[in-house]
């Protein structure tokens, strides 16, 4: 399958990305009810290392042990508190760091973390062991990087594992963090991207329907307040190579209608199979290419790509523009592939997965005669999974601290998204705070929507305005030629101030009509600008336009109608199924999960994703009546968004159409619904386990889940897992790599009616394989 960041993150919540509320009116989540062991460290000697101390106290070195005490140096993380490596106290966290810092680096080298491929191959390449700082420890590797100059950082940094580069960061405060951040800078070839006093935008122009109307204005919009300056990269709804390859031509379009293709790439986030399929299909149509990567094997083939697979396609990036990376702390434990160490070394090792694949596009663009000028960045999604990684804003600065640090000493140039779901106790006001924090490091850009709001995704980011208040309290600049570009437009001064077209998109579009050659009279265009952009607001995109107070503050009516927004997604996440919606579902099973509250569903998804025992025992009893005659089973699930579920003229016109279209296909859909409360993606896996391990041929489960609470719209998704029974029959093989995703369906969004004949389509094509 096709895995991308939308889908994976999807699979991970139960849903995609939520909102998040304003803590004045969100439901604050309480503290975890049973948190796994931690570890306890009482005391050490002077002097003494994480090797002495192992010995000391286990009498030989212990593989978990040694994971345990690293994981016990970083802050506290309910991620690392989940796989049992966070430290007790702050006593035992502090002996934790005394360890670790009196440790030489060429002993934690000599004892491998984890091992796996990626993690030899991305410490291959390192120099060799004579140039190498590998007889300090790790408190005077510390000094040395708050202490010298940024070529004498860059020159050891080079010969850094990402292990011990991931080590390094634990011993230091926030303030450390940032001094380190703000000597650091690798900018992109040719550009300021990246580089010291620029902070760039990537333009994440979503739809909820892909509606290139609907891409096409939230770019203008951006530009409009002088924003967007890295990438302008569009999620996908759909990983179909058609509808990947419609965004991508419109993207190119309007920078090749400006006239600035070559100062500004864009690209389609769907994977990067089918970037390279559209590519085949229409050369040059796509520009820069992007894929998410975890830090270990196991992870990445939750992604669908491993070593091979990304070492070919970085060889084969010998143009401008090359390789788009995200990551994000916490993504590989919650996906199963924790392998017993801390989120900030599986952090780490992305980054050097990142650097590694680097060096093979310079490799492969001196090999075709060109100079070695790699274009590649990477963007850190902070906070965008849940408070299972982490929870309060306190967490997410230091998150994002830790991870500027590791990008930046892996030569990276890296960018964030600072973000919030609704599971978060970080509010809007919060997140401008968390800004304010992390924002004198100087990451290479932020993501850039028209309000806080992504229209598709639903969760919480930065909005142009935050660039323009980011740039005024910090003084960050816009890559050179993009700023000359802004003047141009009119949007800007000579000197940098808004105009009196700033944050009028309108104005953009009659710049751009006359870019294509229209000569129509300039109200003429203005009022059909204003009809488009009317048009796209009516489907529920937000676009601002002008600005409050001051350029760098949304317009009342805009503020008002995204407070609006928040009490629907406060309502959403925590609506439950209610027995009268459960009644009026007809010819459905209804089972539970063994979350045993919203907040336990919530705070730990892996209840969500196993049935409780009297369910699995129900489950049990429904194979048996079936006998076999069915190859098709429709599961219902309330997710993050029960609303969407229970809403009029959503899922009775999907099911009805759904049901439909599956007999004319020829497939056998069992006549009875199940329908779980709790229940998350990998809930649908255990029923699919139970009800079709063994059988014959292919077996489908159509999962219906909730999802998306903040965007507007009350959308849910349908999961498609259709492999043999014989794979049904392997506890734990099924997973999100063979899942296709149909999503964002409402009556506001994608139509159910459609969405319906779409799933019937993919489950199609899926059988055919």
């Amino acid at each position: 399958m096709q895995w991308n960041r939308r889908d994976f993150v999807q699979a991970m919540l139960g849903a995609p990305f939520a909102l998040t509320v304003s803590l004045s009116q969100a439901r604050r989540l309480p503290a975890a009810e049973s948190p796994a062991a931690g570890v306890t460290i009482p005391d050490v000697n002077a002097g003494e290392t994480l090797f002495d101390y192992i010995q000391r106290v286990k009498g030989k070195h212990d593989p978990k042990f040694y994971r345990q005490l690293l994981g016990a140096a970083n802050e506290f993380k309910e991620g690392d508190q989940f796989i049992g490596v966070a430290a007790v106290d702050d006593q035992s966290r502090h002996n934790a760091r005394q360890l670790l810092a009196a440790t030489r680096i060429v002993d934690l080298e000599r004892h491998p973390i984890y091992e796996d491929d990626l993690n030899r191959y991305i410490n291959e390449n390192l120099a060799d062991a004579d140039s190498r700082p590998v007889n300090l420890t790790l408190g005077e590797l510390k000094q040395l990087l708050l202490e010298g100059s940024e070529a004498t950082i860059k020159q050891i940094a080079g010969t850094l594992s990402s292990d011990v580069i991931g080590c390094v960061v634990k011993l230091m405060s926030n303030d450390e963090l940032i001094t380190v951040g703000t000597k650091v800078f690798n900018p992109l070839p040719g550009s300021q991207l990246g580089a010291k006093g620029y902070l760039g935008a990537r333009i994440q122009p979503n739809s909820p329907t892909d509606n290139l109307d609907d891409i096409f204005w939230q770019v203008l919009d951006g530009w409009s307040y002088a924003v967007g300056d890295v990438v302008l990269g569009t999620n996908p709804v759909s990983s179909e190579p058609e509808s990947v390859q419609a965004v991508e031509l419109q993207l190119r379009e309007i920078l090749e209608t400006f006239g600035i293709a070559d100062v500004l790439p864009h690209c389609v986030l769907s994977h990067i199979d089918v970037q390279a399929e559209v590519e085949r299909r229409s050369p040059e149509s796509t520009a820069l290419w992007f894929q998410s990567i975890a830090g270990c094997d196991a992870a990445n083939q939750t992604f669908d790509i491993d070593l091979k697979k990304m070492r070919d396609y970085a060889r084969s990036r010998t143009g401008k523009y090359a390789l788009y990376f995200e990551t994000g702390q916490g993504a590989d434990f919650t996906n199963g592939h924790s392998h017993g160490f801390d989120m900030v070394l599986h952090e780490s090792r992305k980054y050097g997965f990142a650097r590694a694949l680097t060096r093979e596009v310079a490799l492969a663009q001196m090999q075709a005669g060109q100079t070695a000028a790699p274009w590649v960045h990477l963007n850190d999604v902070a906070g965008f999974i849940g408070p299972e990684v982490f929870r309060t804003r306190e967490q997410l600065v230091r998150c994002c601290l830790e991870d500027i640090v590791m990008g930046k000493l892996h030569g990276l140039m890296i960018g964030l998204d600072v973000c919030s779901t609704l599971h978060m106790d970080v509010s809007l006001d919060d997140l401008d705070w968390c800004l304010e924090q992390i924002m004198p490091a100087n990451p290479g850009y932020l993501m850039a929507l028209p309000t806080k709001i992504d229209p598709m995704l639903g969760y919480l980011t930065t909005g142009f305005q935050d660039h323009v208040r980011i740039r005024e309290k910090f003084g960050y600049r816009v890559n050179d030629a993009m700023w000359a570009f802004f003047q141009q437009l009119g949007v800007i001064d000579a000197q940098g101030k808004p105009t009196k077209h700033f944050g009028d998109p309108t104005w953009v579009y009659l710049q751009y009509r006359r870019k294509k050659g229209d000569s129509r009279p300039e109200e003429r265009i203005l009022d059909e600008g204003r009809r488009q952009l009317a048009e796209v607001r009516s489907r529920g995109v937000f676009l601002a336009t002008g600005y409050g107070e001051k350029p760098s503050a949304l317009s009342p009516d805009l503020q008002q109608q995204i407070d609006r927004i928040y009490h629907d997604a406060k309502q959403s996440i925590w609506a439950e199924l209610t027995p009268a919606f459960i009644a009026t579902l007809p010819a459905s099973v209804p089972i539970t999960t063994q979350s045993t509250s919203r907040s336990e569903y919530i705070l730990h998804p892996a209840t969500g994703e196993a049935l409780a025992p009297a369910s699995q025992a129900a489950i049990k009893q429904l194979r048996q009546q079936y006998d076999a005659q069915y190859n098709v089973q429709i599961v219902i699930s309330d997710g993050l968004n029960a609303l969407s579920i229970m809403d009029e003229d959503q899922l009775e016109p999907f099911l009805k159409e759904l049901r439909s279209q599956l007999k004319t296909a020829g497939f056998h859909p069992a006549e009875q619904n199940i329908l779980v409360q709790s229940g998350r993606v990998r809930a649908g896996y255990r029923i699919g386990e139970t009800l079709f391990g063994g059988l014959d041929g292919n077996r489908a489960l159509l999962h219906i889940i909730g999802e998306r609470p903040g965007t507007g719209h009350h959308t849910f998704s349908v999961y498609m897992t259709s492999p043999p029974g014989s794979v049904w029959g392997q506890p734990g093989q099924v997973d999100h790599n063979i899942t296709r995703v149909v999503s964002g369906i409402a009556a506001t969004a994608l139509k159910p009616t459609r969405a319906a004949r779409d799933t019937v389509r993919i489950l199609q094509q899926m059988n055919l394989g």
